[in-house]
């Protein structure tokens, strides 16, 4: 964008982005604009320029999740099993298109959430406004979809006077089912970590307590909700899945890695660290990642779809696997033997299988090895490209493999409502995560836990107030309220643990897919509002205020339930990136 707009090549201009202050979405395209005008500005006067925006003028300029409003239809067996399921989801896009053309069918694509559903169709509609142009966020238009799904489950169950927890589970996807996109699942692990989930919430005890409790208490109600995950990751836009890394050896055996990955807190660094680390074989320290830079790796990518360590931590251990043989092999060449009877374990040079001498140490270390390849004119540096393997989407057939895998899990929400003020507090929440092989377990239990609560800030707070000409007036943290400590649940997280063969070093992306956990807690407050007024009509209005429960609590109307075939509408899926653009520093050959 840069260059296009200064009229030069691309290599002209270097562009280095050093770690950023969170993102979740909202630097992704929306960065490019103050980059350009810093960058455009510093070419005129021939001196720096950095543009800053203040939290107001972020909030005022920048853009957020798409609002929606969708239309759904599901139909099931008198049993629950669910045969049909029609959406019509009409995005709000903002002024201009943006990202809305590639967000739309991720929501399409995720339509049916974690379900099994034969007969499906989906439509995606994309509406012009007078708003600021929306944009990514965490989830990429997946929780807009999820939120319509779980809608109907929720109608369904009502109708048909069945537990939601219960259609849920009767509905879930398995292995070699086939989603309504065409993709066959392998592993599918919805049914896992649904019933560990339940189990390790207690489910039907705790069922059975709230209704204890809602039967002897008038002003307050509790409501309890569980929501399953079934989330594809890849770039739905094959091309996009692809990524390079550089990697220089120093001859005192220090590590220099390269990647198109931008840390901005989710810890893609630090994996990719200590998967270039394992793979040499030596400690994490010796590993320093650099900030991401044009002139060392080329062409990048967005650091996004929950694919930045799959594709980058991926191109990091083929440039290492290169270095590592001519190591080796140098190696073998000055012992007298062959390479596979050699590895680094824990920075030494080690014999292994199938080594009579397996777990003896040569007396080289790491270092000492790079030395001497080094003094004799061996390569130390190495440049790898990872393409994302068996992609593929006919975009005209609506059928095909978008994505490389699925991230399944759940999450339980209890909650208590105070009938008489319309607030509600989140009680406990327990989550059952498939993360595969954990590259580094601190960070992907943080990711999970950070990706919850921001679900449940969008399902239950954040509130984007608009003033007729388009005007964002819920513009400050003292009008737009994001969630803190307080507001937060008792949390317990149990990880499911399968490796995952299609995902480097056996893992799973960790960066979205807990997003949508945040959902159950929509629907356990609306849970304890059918417990204070059963006969009243639900509502999927998102985000679950305290001011809509009170006017919903203020107006019940009663709503007959004899149909199988049940119709509704979902409205309100919108929000601010909280961190996205607090921090907007842009000059010639730096940091859009």
């Amino acid at each position: 964008v840069v260059a296009r707009i200064l009229g030069l090549p691309m290599h002209k201009v270097e562009i280095e982005t050093p770690r950023l202050g969170g993102a979740f979405g909202g630097k992704e395209e929306q960065a490019n604009a103050w980059a350009a005008l810093a960058a455009l500005g510093a070419m005129v006067t021939g001196r720096p320029v950095k543009l800053y925006l203040n939290r107001r003028d972020d909030m005022l300029a920048t853009g957020k999740r798409h609002p929606y409003s969708s239309d759904f239809t599901i139909g099931l067996m008198k049993d629950g099993t669910i045969k049909a399921f029609e959406a019509v989801y009409y995005q709000n896009s903002g002024a201009a298109t943006d990202l809305s053309p590639a967000i739309i069918p991720r929501t399409l694509f995720h339509a049916c959430g974690a379900y099994h559903i034969p007969n499906v169709k989906a439509t995606g509609i994309m509406c012009r406004t007078n708003l600021v142009p929306f944009t990514a966020f965490r989830g990429f238009g997946g929780p807009q979809g999820y939120f319509v799904i779980e809608s109907a489950i929720e109608a369904a169950a009502k109708v048909l006077g069945m537990d939601p927890m219960e259609l849920r589970l009767k509905n879930l996807v398995h292995t070699h089912d086939r989603t309504h996109y065409g993709m066959v699942l392998e592993d599918a692990r919805a049914e896992e970590t649904v019933t560990r989930c339940m189990k390790l919430a207690g489910w039907h005890e705790l069922r059975a307590s709230i209704n204890a409790f809602n039967a002897t208490n008038r002003r307050f109600k509790k409501g309890l909700a569980g929501i399953p995950v079934c989330f594809g990751i890849s770039f739905t836009k094959l091309m996009m899945n692809q990524g390079g890394a550089l990697i220089h050896v120093y001859h005192d055996g220090s590590v220099s890695v390269s990647t198109g990955a931008v840390e901005m807190g989710q810890g893609v660094n630090r994996k990719i660290a200590l998967l270039t680390a394992r793979t040499f074989g030596i400690p994490e320290h010796r590993i320093k990642v650099e900030t991401t830079r044009t002139t060392t790796v080329a062409n990048t990518q967005p650091t996004a779809a929950s694919t930045g360590t799959d594709i980058n931590g991926a191109a990091a251990c083929l440039a290492v696997e290169q270095i590592k043989d001519r190591l080796l092999s140098f190696a073998a060449e000055t012992l007298h033997t062959i390479k596979t009877e050699l590895d680094f374990v824990d920075g030494r040079l080690m014999y292994v299988k199938p080594s009579d001498k397996a777990g003896q140490d040569t007396g080289f270390t790491f270092d000492e090895i790079v030395k001497k390849a080094y003094e004799s004119r061996i390569d130390l540096s190495a440049h790898a490209f990872y393409a994302t393997p068996d992609l593929y989407y006919d975009m005209e057939k609506e059928y095909g493999k978008p994505f490389a895998y699925h991230v399944y899990g759940c999450a339980i929400v209890t909650a208590t409502l105070d009938t008489l003020k319309g607030t509600y507090k989140f009680d406990k929440a327990w989550i059952v995560h498939d993360l595969a092989a954990s590259i580094a377990p601190d960070v992907d239990r943080g990711q999970i836990e950070g990706a919850f609560a921001q679900g449940l800030g969008w399902s239950a707070l954040e509130e984007l107030v608009f003033s007729p000409d388009g005007r964002l007036l819920a513009n400050t943290l003292s009008t737009y309220k994001v969630p803190d400590g307080h507001f937060m649940p008792e949390m317990t997280v149990e990880i499911l643990d399968t490796p995952n063969p299609h995902a480097v070093a056996n893992s799973k992306a960790v960066g979205e897919p807990p997003f949508m956990y945040g959902i159950a807690g929509y629907f356990a407050v609306l849970d304890a509002l059918h417990a204070a007024h059963p006969s009243g009509t639900l509502f999927f209005d998102l985000p679950m205020t305290p001011e809509k429960v009170l006017r919903y609590l203020d107006r019940i109307v009663i709503s007959p339930a004899t149909i199988i075939s049940v119709t509704g509408k979902t409205i309100g899926t919108q929000q601010h990136q909280a961190d996205a653009g607090a921090r907007g520093t842009s000059q010639q050959g730096g940091a859009p």
